[in-house]
């Protein structure tokens, strides 16, 4: 046992300094910590010989998946239920149109490229993923936050993540059964749905509660414990009813969002949801086979490349019908067009863990939210200037 001990010990050790360095290296390099860490289990993983430091992988995959939900509850607490009100009408429009397209023309693509019925369900909807956080962090390093653009960009995004969490539980369901009859994917959704309703209904009357009545303790370390329990207990019924747990993580977050202790809830969390969802990143990169980039680099820049395109228009279009102004329309479709994000990841896990994939599905989203990382904020700055030269050639 004190062996198990020291390798555990050893292999958290090993992690967590190779990931440091390495998000430092990014940091220097002006991109996004998530490519650091990536890179990070690459170098660990048992895939890049003959650096297979990590002893005991489960270890890694079990922190991972508490990594999964960290992630998850953190980007709910960023949405109270009146601030998904609040979005209105245009941004859910614009969303689902955004999301259903992307994935349908994602899958047919897939299929076209001759990839597997589940290969292209999991990666089609990876690759309907926009990054709230990437693109809020552009958005604010450029200064654009408090535009038109950026106002609508951000409302969709919000509907757009919980289209996508409640889209991954349907699949996960599915594919546990491998049975794609109607009858199974509506159990699916009823399931989905009334848990999503369950969870808002009843929890919207107890955990908001709940919380505030810890949170007048004043004593931090009591906030802490509750509203963990909230997190891993609800994740823990989506999971037991066939749900995923990052949906029971992502409404957890939007419960606690709805007390009084919102703010300092989201404090405490956040400094262990960076530590664990690190450790989810390096796990994804220690799960990326890099002998297979040669099979999935082309068929990785195709579908990079049919994002682009099916969300770039999907929101053009959806916001032109709504009378937007083309600027706005443009600015919009350049902003939600790049970036896939941390939810294409926790997207191709998902059909990993349900043994639904491929083994060189995960590496080439890996791949892609590398790539779409990175040029996310040239996009962005591109389709500023862009719209702007088309304002000054019209007048």
């Amino acid at each position: 046992m004190a062996i198990e001990v020291n390798q555990v010990i050893q292999d958290f050790a090993i992690i967590m300094i190779v990931a440091s360095v390495m998000a430092l290296i990014s940091y220097r390099l002006k991109q996004p910590m998530l490519i650091g860490y990536i890179a990070a289990g690459m170098i660990i993983g048992p895939y890049t010989p003959p650096f297979g430091f990590v002893q005991q992988p489960e270890i890694l995959n079990l922190l991972a998946e508490i990594g999964i939900i960290l992630l998850l509850f953190v980007v709910g607490l960023e949405y109270p239920i009146a601030k998904l009100r609040a979005v209105g009408r245009k941004a859910l429009i614009i969303a689902s149109s955004e999301a259903f397209g992307t994935f349908a023309l994602g899958y047919l693509v897939g299929q076209a490229m001759g990839l597997a019925l589940f290969d292209s369900l999991f990666l089609a909807l990876a690759i309907s993923v926009t990054s709230t956080v990437i693109v809020m962090r552009v958005l604010e390093e450029l200064g654009m936050l408090k535009e038109e653009a950026s106002y609508l960009l951000l409302g969709v995004a919000v509907i757009e993540d919980i289209i996508i969490v409640s889209m991954l539980a349907i699949l996960q369901s599915v594919a546990s059964t491998g049975d794609l009859s109607i009858q199974e994917i509506s159990i699916s959704v009823g399931f989905v749905l009334a848990f999503i309703g369950g969870a808002l209904f009843i929890g919207s009357k107890t955990v908001p509660k709940f919380v505030d009545l810890i949170g007048r303790t004043n004593h931090n370390d009591l906030v802490v414990v509750a509203i963990l329990g909230v997190a891993f207990g609800l994740s823990f019924i989506a999971n037991q009813i066939g749900v995923s747990v990052a949906t029971g993580a992502f409404f957890a977050g939007v419960l606690v969002a709805e007390s009084k202790s919102q703010a300092v809830a989201k404090m405490l969390a956040t400094p262990l949801k960076d530590m664990f969802a690190a450790l989810f990143f390096v796990s994804v990169g220690a799960l990326m086979d890099i002998t297979l980039l040669p099979l999935f680099i082309a068929p990785a820049l195709i579908l990079i490349a049919t994002s682009f395109g099916a969300k770039f228009t999907t929101v053009y279009l959806s916001a032109k019908a709504q009378r937007i102004s083309k600027k706005t329309c443009m600015r919009a479709g350049f902003g939600l067009s790049a970036s896939g994000g941390e939810l294409a990841l926790v997207t191709a896990k998902g059909g990993a863990d349900v043994g639904a994939t491929s083994s060189f599905i995960l590496p080439m989203v890996g791949a892609m939210t590398i790539i779409t990382t990175f040029l996310t904020p040239y996009v962005i700055k591109f389709g500023w200037k862009f719209t702007d030269s088309l304002k000054q050639e019209e007048k």
